[in-house]
């Protein structure tokens, strides 16, 4: 009964993948499964994938689950969204309910459909997590440049402390621009001195006010 069903399914899978089905051996053969990449991908993978659905009947299947493997093609390329020998179990669970529905009756057809939903979600996983890590580096980007255009945010700690420092810089430069005054002034009335044009006690008066107003100024803060 096992081997007449086995013959049938065969045949079935024959006219469905003529393309696509290869003898392996005695009882058994692989399914050629080209999978879709998913839409809006960011990998820039356009071919679709092939992977291989191995099957090999034990002598009382369908009463029995089919012997599965899945590989990937000889010299294969890598493909960013999925490693067909890392996924291998993963792939191969995801058959488990499909086989325990399936029991006793022809199953291969329904596996390789089985096979190539479960393997095209699990690379649209992974090209949705790629594309967030992509969106969230072109926010993390842009917030940079909006902080550049913009500024940083202003405080009211970062306030108080600008506006410290700005009166304390405005104090020196008042500082500095008295002292220049009135070393103006000294050096002026020097001159006149000179020339018999103001008298030594005065200036020497003028000269002792300036020091004093000099030593004694304070920065205001």
């Amino acid at each position: 009964m096992g081997i007449d069903e086995q013959k049938e399914e065969r045949e079935v899978l024959d006219s469905i993948f003529p393309d696509e089905i290869t003898d392996t051996a005695d009882n058994a053969y692989r399914i050629s499964i080209a999978l879709d990449p998913p839409a809006n991908s960011p990998s820039d993978e356009d071919d679709p994938l092939v992977i291989w659905l191995n099957v090999s009947y034990p002598d009382s299947y369908p009463d029995v689950a089919p012997n599965l493997d899945v590989t990937a093609p000889h010299n294969a390329a890598k493909h960013p969204l999925l490693d067909v020998q890392a996924d291998k179990a993963q792939l191969l669970d995801s058959l488990k309910s499909t086989i325990e529905d399936n029991m006793g009756m022809a199953m291969v057809f329904t596996l390789v459909a089985t096979l190539k939903d479960s393997a095209e979600v699990l690379m649209a996983d992974r090209a949705r997590q790629e594309q967030e890590i992509i969106d969230v580096a072109a926010r993390q980007k842009e917030e940079e440049e909006n902080r550049k255009f913009h500024g940083e945010k202003v405080t009211r700690e970062r306030f108080l402390e600008w506006h410290k420092k700005f009166k304390a810089e405005m104090a020196e430069k008042e500082r500095l621009r008295r002292e220049d005054e009135d070393a103006e002034a000294m050096k002026g009335k020097r001159g006149l001195w000179e020339r018999g044009l103001v008298g030594k006690g005065e200036e020497e008066g003028e000269m002792d006010g300036i020091a004093e107003r000099t030593e004694n100024l304070k920065i205001s803060t």
